[in-house]
């Protein structure tokens, strides 16, 4: 143990007044000063009289009590810190020992010990030992954790640690800080602290020991600036040629100075060393945060010393560190080293190191880590440390999911590609504000050339730019450029209408992206002012510049529906204020030649989605032209209609009735479209011209249906028109009557193979809408009850026979139908979600529908099976009591559908229709989980009773449905209805001999599965127990995620055995599983195991029976199932019968 130094005379820190009475030796005293004898009082040592009466008002006022401890202070009252600290000073220039006894009681209380020294023998006690001490303390739970403690007294004790270690040192730098004692003997204790078991002394203690470096630092810092400047004034003496008194005295004050400062540097090597070398992979990531987190201070505040790799090393390993806190950490300590550009020479090595590291985080697991990484890596483009060949993978980032990440890539381009911020002798302002906007539009072009053929992707690009980018609000700029556009590449033509477009809708409040969530946004009063501005701004911009776009790419479809989509974001308004009414005419009129110049889908929902916008929110006189020219547009439609339809009639080609019927259908998904004899004629063609292409006969169909619709939503509820009803029962039978014949006519077509999927597609959306709109129970006892429709059984079995072979289309055929414009209307999930929609609805009976979709849940891919999870989701709220019968029925046929592929003997489709047949069942067993097992049981039981109902009505034949689709819903049934069934089926095979037949084995598993978990968690009914005390075996207690420890796991040290330095982000989980024997008495456990022994062995003796059919190597003996497959060859005719007289039942 080392000694405390007696106080130097030196080292003793003396008064100011004292000083100056030193100076001024043998001068009387005045009377405002007093004599020195009346200089000091008892109070307050060597103080002067009305100082000391100042400073004692003041902290009285403040809450200081002279009883008070130095715990106490940081504790309750963070003010008085620095009247404590003064106070200690004072104590220690006049008793050491004593002080410094205060100073450890104060640390080891901070660590929540209770522990007492004698300040006659410190100097004789081992640190060891007092910390030995200490951590038995800790180990005998008689320590208090102040640090980590909720309290409100205690919310800033952390805060109060750390400052009143800085008041400390900075108070003790003219004295006892360079006494080689004081700190040092602290440090030894701290140090050791850090290094014991128990964490509340670790995180203390590395509190402590990291705010001594950074203090040390700051005090380093003050010595350095004096250093140089005594440096200065000498060289100023040398360069006079003075060599007196005055060089003498600046040279020992240089040398005492960088005495200090050697003192110091050692200081905070001892620190570094004994404490950050072993904290940094504590266990605890608090602990590594903050030692990593002080560390990065320590590099920017002091880099003569820790700006080396054998320090900056810690901050890359840490990169790697399990905890998301802790990556980032260090992440955002190397930030604020690359930002400063002095230290850039130094860090070459270190960066060479670690800098795939670096890119690699980019794509960190924890999304607020990444966005880090993503900034640290900006740093480092700036600093020319990144070549571009290395940020190739950060650019796949740009459509990234979360939006934190796009955004920081975002920055990351723009600040690299685009401003070319690029640090050299010469600073580039962030902004590029010495280089024009078309400069910067130019770069962002060459980077929009490489999503040219996507517009998703380059709104992706743009979004993700649009906060930093100041060019892409230039509007004038931007339209400039497209007017004037000679040279400007087609591409790069179509890539700036749309950033003006995608630019122009960020401004006012659009997303241009799909938002991960829909929740609604709220702006504030400044922000809608703020959007609104915008489009005055936008509006501004394209007053008179916009007819002259549009003129000037109407005929090209890919800009021109971009251009249209800007009308609804402008403030119409303003075309009447600013007398630019012709202008908006001719905004008009272009918008309505481009209807009729183009037929995509997206060009023609532009134009009519900017027209129906103007005629309803345009200005009073702008409203009468745009409805004037809608009604102009609706009424050369019809014509072109009409005249295309005699054309195909006539022989001609079908184009111009197929485009014109893309028109007519976008226009009536807004508007109804009024034109006598319209849909009789299309009616009529649809029957006169089978030959026709699918596509045409697909949007006839759509506008037919649309038609009737429109008509549906006319008829007023109350008071009906008889007229417009007969219409509409007209309307609607023929289309019936049109959708039943394609229904066959594509079922013929389905069984010769041929390819009708558009159509087909089309057929069952429309039938499924169609019976939506006209289901019974919307117009059930209402004045429009004649309009409720249920279509009768035959006709809904031909729709799901037609559904299926939609659903049975490979993923190669929809990925070759993927570039078609209407893909997401016509797709194997559109259909499913039409059937689906008829069943949640109740739109038709459920007995038939329901079950063959839910049989479907694991045939089609990802998404089938969440349309039907939600399916079966609104059936339980809505329809509980029909869950048994669905359920049921659903498992019936994929039974169904294993036997006939038994009978075919194909293995690889029987294999996979008996997984299809088990998974079927385990999912909807599944359905029943946690409180909804209690809730729902009789439905289960009903299941089950129902099941097992089925299974003997053909036995042994049908009895391996017990094994594939029971047994899942009997596991969540109590042992109590687990007995009922037992005793049914026990009761049917009572007389019966399972070994003479294989068939009988499912029956014997399924029995053995009800015996097994009857007997494993109840014991036997008829047994009533006393209550007795419990003797023997004590009672398990349940696994419990065990709560913050002062001591980590056994064999686990404070030095970390595991390194937290590498792994996974996972932090360790409690899995939690439920044991239902080890909370059972003992004696029922005894009984369970002997009758469950009893059972077996019972089992067992009747197994012993000879069967002549039994043999050695015979593949029954290996599996139930086969065996099953081989009984039910040899039965294969009654099978024939029975499936078709299961057939019948369906059909009934």
């Amino acid at each position: 143990m080392e000694q405390v130094a007696v106080p130097s005379e030196t080292s003793i820190r003396r008064p100011k007044r004292a000083r100056v009475l030193e100076q001024e030796e043998g001068a009387e005293p005045s009377k405002s000063t007093g004599s020195p004898d009346d200089l000091f009082n008892d109070d307050d040592d060597f103080l002067p009289k009305a100082k000391a009466k100042r400073r004692a008002a003041g902290a009285r006022a403040a809450g200081w009590r002279d009883d008070q401890t130095l715990i106490d202070v940081i504790k309750h009252n963070g003010k008085l810190i620095n009247n404590a600290v003064k106070r200690w000073v004072e104590k220690y220039e006049t008793d050491p020992k004593s002080a410094f006894v205060d100073l450890l009681m104060m640390i080891f209380e901070a660590c929540g010990a209770k522990y007492r020294l004698d300040a006659e023998i410190i100097d004789d006690i081992s640190v060891d030992d007092v910390v030995v001490a200490l951590v038995d303390l800790a180990r005998n739970g008689v320590a208090e954790d102040y640090y980590n403690s909720k309290q409100k007294e205690l919310k800033n004790f952390k805060e109060n640690l750390g400052a009143f270690w800085e008041a400390l040192v900075l108070e003790c730098q003219e004295g006892p800080l360079f006494d080689k004692a004081l700190f040092e003997r602290c440090m030894d204790y701290v140090i050791a602290l850090s290094c014991t078991p128990p964490r509340i002394y670790r995180q203390v203690a590395t509190l402590i020991g990291v705010q001594l470096v950074t203090t040390y630092i700051s005090v380093g810092k003050t010595l350095i600036q004096q250093r140089e400047t005594t440096q200065r004034q000498l060289n100023a003496e040398k360069k006079k040629g003075n060599d007196g008194p005055r060089v003498e005295s600046l040279n020992r004050r240089l040398q005492a100075t960088h005495e200090k400062i050697n003192a110091l540097e050692e200081m905070m090597r001892k620190v570094f060393t004994g404490l950050f070398m072993h904290r940094y992979r504590d266990i605890e990531p608090e602990i590594r945060m903050s030692c990593i987190r002080a560390l990065g201070l320590w590099i920017v505040n002091y880099p003569s010393l820790f700006l080396q790799d054998s320090y900056l090393k810690y901050l890359g390993w840490t990169l790697n560190d399990k905890n998301a806190l802790v990556r980032k950490t260090s992440v955002l300590a190397l930030q604020s080293i690359y930002e400063i550009d002095d230290n850039i020479p130094s860090l070459s090595l270190f960066t060479d190191r670690f800098s795939k590291r670096m890119l690699q985080m980019a794509d960190d697991i924890d999304i607020s880590v990444a966005v880090s990484a993503i900034g640290l890596l900006k740093l480092l483009l700036r600093h020319q440390l990144l070549t571009d060949d290395e940020l190739g993978p950060l650019y796949d980032l740009l459509i990234d999911e979360p939006p934190m990440i796009r955004r920081a890539i975002g920055e990351l381009v723009y600040d690299h590609l685009i401003a070319q911020n690029i640090k050299s002798s010469q600073a580039v302002s962030r902004d590029g504000d010495g280089e024009p906007s078309e400069v910067h539009i130019g770069r962002l072009l060459q980077i929009l050339r490489e999503f040219s053929d996507d517009p998703v992707l380059s709104a992706y690009v743009i979004d993700d730019i649009w906060d930093d980018m100041k060019a892409v609000k230039d509007w004038k700029c931007i339209i400039s450029i497209l007017n004037d556009d000679e040279g400007l590449p087609d591409t790069d033509g179509t890539n700036l209408v749309r950033l003006l477009n995608a630019s122009a809708k960020k401004a006012v409040g659009e997303r241009i992206v799909p938002a991960i969530d829909n929740r609604k946004q709220y702006l504030t009063k400044a922000q809608k002012e703020a959007l609104e501005n915008n489009r005055k701004e936008i509006t501004s911009a394209m007053l008179k510049s916009y007819p002259q776009l549009l003129g000037k790419y109407v005929a090209d479809k890919a800009k021109v529906s971009p251009l249209i989509d800007m009308l609804p974001l402008l403030k119409l308004e303003m075309y009447s204020f600013k007398r630019q009414e012709q202008n908006f005419k001719a905004v008009m009129d272009l918008i309505s030649d481009a209807f009729f110049k183009h037929s995509e889908k997206a060009t023609l929902r532009s134009c009519i989605k900017a027209i129906v916008f103007c005629s309803i929110e345009g200005p009073a006189d702008l409203q009468d032209y745009a409805q004037s020219k809608l009604n102009d547009l609706e009424s050369e439609l019809v014509s072109k209609l009409k005249n295309a339809i005699k054309e195909v009639e006539a022989g001609d080609d079908e184009y111009s009735l197929l485009v014109n019927l893309k028109r007519l259908y976008e226009l009536q998904l807004t508007k109804p479209v009024s034109s006598d004899g319209l849909f009789e004629d299309m009616a009529s063609i649809l029957g006169s011209l089978p030959e026709m292409e699918d596509e045409v006969k697909s949007f006839l169909l759509l506008n037919m249906h649309l038609s009737v619709v429109w008509s549906l939503h006319a008829i007023d509820g109350e008071n009906p028109d008889e007229t417009s009803m007969e219409t509409l029962l007209s309307k609607r039978n023929t289309l019936f009557h049109q959708l039943y014949s394609f229904t066959e006519t594509l079922l013929d077509a389905q069984s010769e193979g041929r390819s009708t999927s558009v159509l087909s597609c089309r057929v069952c959306i429309i039938t499924a809408e169609i019976w939506c709109y006209f289901k019974n129970e919307k117009f059930f006892s209402t004045k429009l009850q004649c309009l409720g429709y249920v279509p009768d059984l035959p006709i809904v079995q031909n729709f799901w026979k037609l559904c299926e072979g939609q659903l049975t289309i490979s993923d190669e055929t929809e990925d070759e139908e993927a570039n078609q414009e209407y893909i997401e209307e016509t797709n194997r999930d559109a259909v499913m979600i039409a059937a689906a929609k008829l069943v949640a609805t109740n739109t038709i009976p459920k007995g038939y529908l329901g079950p063959e979709i839910i049989s479907h849940i694991t045939h089609h891919g990802v998404s089938t099976t969440e349309i039907i999870k939600h399916l079966i989701t609104s059936l339980k709220k809505t329809s509980t009591e029909e869950i048994p019968f669905i359920f049921l029925e659903a498992l019936k046929l994929a039974y169904h559908r294993y036997m006939t592929s038994v009978l075919k003997g194909n293995q690889l489709e029987i294999g996979k229709a008996l997984s299809d047949c088990k998974e079927l069942a385990s999912r909807l067993s599944g359905t029943f989980v946690g409180a909804a097992i209690n809730k729902n049981k009789p439905e289960i039981i009903k299941i089950v009773k129902d099941g097992v109902e089925f299974a003997f009505s053909d036995a042994p034949y049908l009895l391996i449905f017990l094994e594939l689709a029971l047994i899942p819903f009997v596991s969540k049934l109590p042992s109590a209805d687990v007995l009922d069934i037992l005793k049914d089926v026990e009761k049917r095979i009572e007389n019966v001999n399972m070994n003479e037949n294989f068939a009988w084995n499912p029956c014997s598993n399924f029995v053995a599965f009800l015996r097994e978990k009857y007997a494993k968690n109840e014991t036997i009914p008829d047994e009533e127990e006393k209550p007795v005390r419990r003797r023997g075996r004590p009672r398990k207690v349940k696994d419990v995620p065990p709560a913050k420890k002062l001591f980590e796991e056994p064999g686990v040290s404070s030095e970390e055995e595991v390194d937290p330095v590498s792994g996974s982000d996972n932090e360790g989980k409690y899995e939690h599983e439920d044991d239902d024997e080890a909370y059972q008495p003992l004696i029922n456990t005894i009984r369970s195991a002997a009758k469950l022994r009893g059972m077996r062995a019972q089992h067992q003796q009747s197994g012993s029976q000879p069967s002549s059919s039994r043999k050695p190597g015979n593949p029954a003996t290996v599996c139930p199932i086969f065996a099953y497959i081989l009984a039910a060859r040899a039965h294969s005719s009654l099978l024939h019968g029975l499936f078709s007289n299961y057939s019948s039942e369906l059909n009934k």
